[in-house]
């Protein structure tokens, strides 16, 4: 007859072989698999698991993956596995789990090129943005309302991004080693037909686009002149007439939604 606690633990036993399988899986060079698995067996999960999770992140972050060598992205899909616990088990949001991995210290290695942090947080904004749930519809906003005269309305599926590489040039040819001079302002957003674009904006529509975003009642006659202030311009109604340009290029681009409804 069974001893009271041999229930109790059966499922601990399981448990440790459980541990010890994930754990070989993630990091097969260091640690041991479960005792009495054949290594044909193991091999199929070891490579199964790599595999879906490397051509994963590869779909996610295309120029990434051509900007490294096969060699260092394998070895750092690998690293992403051994140390990095994800927190969400949706295959979408991978990619934001290996962009907290990049952040983490020792992820990168020293002859990693320098922008590889940015461009794949560039890169996982196009999916962040293609999976959003935000809504950007005609009940936020009136379409066709006066840009100056009311409160303009930034589109929930535009994003105002700076950065110190210029992440949208980047590829296999263009690899720059060190940040340009000046920050690379983009805004990248979605459109009314799913496409995802991008626009590179100079520093003062950048501000614009800031102050845009602060949500407060302001009009965009109100906000183009803080902008000649601050810039102490010398003709303001030159800067209000190139701004009222700009914020009808920007509705035209469904950055703007069009202005807020009363």
């Amino acid at each position: 007859m069974p001893e009271p606690h041999a229930p109790a633990q059966a499922p601990a036993a399981f448990m440790q072989i459980q541990q010890a399988f994930t754990a070989h899986l993630r990091d097969p060079e260091q640690q041991p698999p479960p005792a009495g698995i054949e290594d044909r067996r193991m091999r199929i999960y070891r490579e199964l698991i790599f595999n879906n999770v490397a051509s994963l992140l590869e779909q996610g972050f295309p120029v990434l993956y051509q900007c490294l060598s096969r060699e260092r992205w394998r070895a750092l899909i690998r690293g992403f596995l051994i140390a990095h616990r994800a927190e969400t088990p949706l295959f979408p949001e991978l990619g934001q789990e290996l962009l907290a991995y990049l952040s983490t210290e020792g992820a990168l290695r020293p002859e990693d090129p320098p922008f590889v942090l940015e461009l794949a947080h560039y890169e996982w904004v196009e999916t962040a943005l293609t999976f959003s749930d935000a809504e950007a519809g005609p009940a936020l906003a009136d379409p066709n309302g006066n840009l100056l005269d009311g409160v303009p309305l930034v589109s929930p599926l535009a994003w105002n991004l700076s950065y110190r590489f210029p992440v949208h040039r980047i590829g296999p040819s263009c690899q720059p080693q060190a940040p340009d001079p000046e920050p690379t302002h983009l805004v990248v957003y979605r459109t009314r037909e799913e496409r995802i674009e991008f626009m590179k904006i100079n520093p003062v529509t950048q501000r614009l686009l800031v102050l845009l975003q602060a949500q407060s009642d302001q009009t965009g006659r109100d906000l183009l002149g803080i902008i000649a202030h601050e810039l102490q311009h010398p003709r303001p109604p030159q800067l209000m007439e190139a701004g009222h340009a700009l914020l009808n290029d920007l509705r035209e681009r469904q950055i703007l939604l069009g202005t807020r409804r009363q």
